[in-house]
């Protein structure tokens, strides 16, 4: 039918709207955890460094509660670590939430230089971790897990997420280097672009189908004053 009103219509710009059936992910990285001390390596749980949250990292806990208590969370989900049950606790306990846990999204086993030995071996430019960035796989490392396995499984347990949250807001507390394989398998960027989220950030993903969207990474704006804290990346 014609317009005889003289009036065209318009087609302004609108937010994104989430299809249906999609779920929306938000991974939060783990709060800082409490420093490495040479000759003092982290207790290992299977195989990997399990550092408790520092007082900072605590506190970063409180300010991502106050951030996501409100945002229609349907589901926490945590790793075998730690430092991501102690950085769900807030956030599950003002959403009466139980964590439930997710393994495949663990932090990457780092081989010989696991129970902490990383950060002293990223703060020396060790001449592994100068060839891991250049080769954007952590197994540069002696004895440390493939990039492809990595993305692999972290690819798996957003699936799973994935099926399990239809039309839900789910959080998942993680870690460093899953974090950023979940953005480079979403964006098909570098292995490794996206391995340096601030502890305590938040990062939103939305899965519709094969169709991943990258929506927010490294979202710090809930920690003010004090309480953001930059590191290597990882752990």
């Amino acid at each position: 039918m014609d317009d005889t009103s003289g009036t065209k219509p318009e087609y302004g710009q609108r937010p994104m709207q989430v299809p249906p059936g999609a779920t929306e992910v938000l991974l939060v990285r783990h709060g800082q955890s409490a420093p490495y001390r040479d000759g003092e390596p982290f207790a290992l749980v299977d195989g990997q460094g399990d550092p408790p949250l520092s007082d900072l990292g605590h506190r970063q806990a409180v300010a991502v509660a106050d951030r996501l208590e409100r945002a229609g969370i349907s589901a926490i989900y945590v790793t075998n670590l730690q430092r991501t049950h102690q950085t769900a606790a807030p956030l599950a306990a003002r959403l009466g939430l139980q964590p439930r846990l997710e393994v495949d999204l663990r932090e990457v086993h780092l081989g010989e230089w696991e129970g902490g030995e990383f950060r002293r071996m990223a703060a020396e430019r060790h001449p592994a971790f100068a060839q891991m960035e250049l080769e954007q796989d952590w197994a540069a490392i002696p004895g440390a897990e493939r990039v492809a396995a990595v993305e692999a499984r972290v690819r798996e347990a957003l699936v799973r997420l994935h099926r399990d949250h239809p039309d839900e807001r789910v959080v998942a507390v993680s870690h460093g280097g899953a974090i950023g394989s979940a953005v480079a398998v979403a964006s098909g960027s570098r292995a490794l672009a996206f391995a340096t989220a601030d502890n305590a950030s938040i990062t939103h993903l939305i899965l519709h189908g094969d169709r991943w969207t990258v929506r927010r990474f490294n979202d710090t704006n809930h920690l003010g004053d004090g309480l953001s804290a930059t590191g290597e990346g990882l752990t």
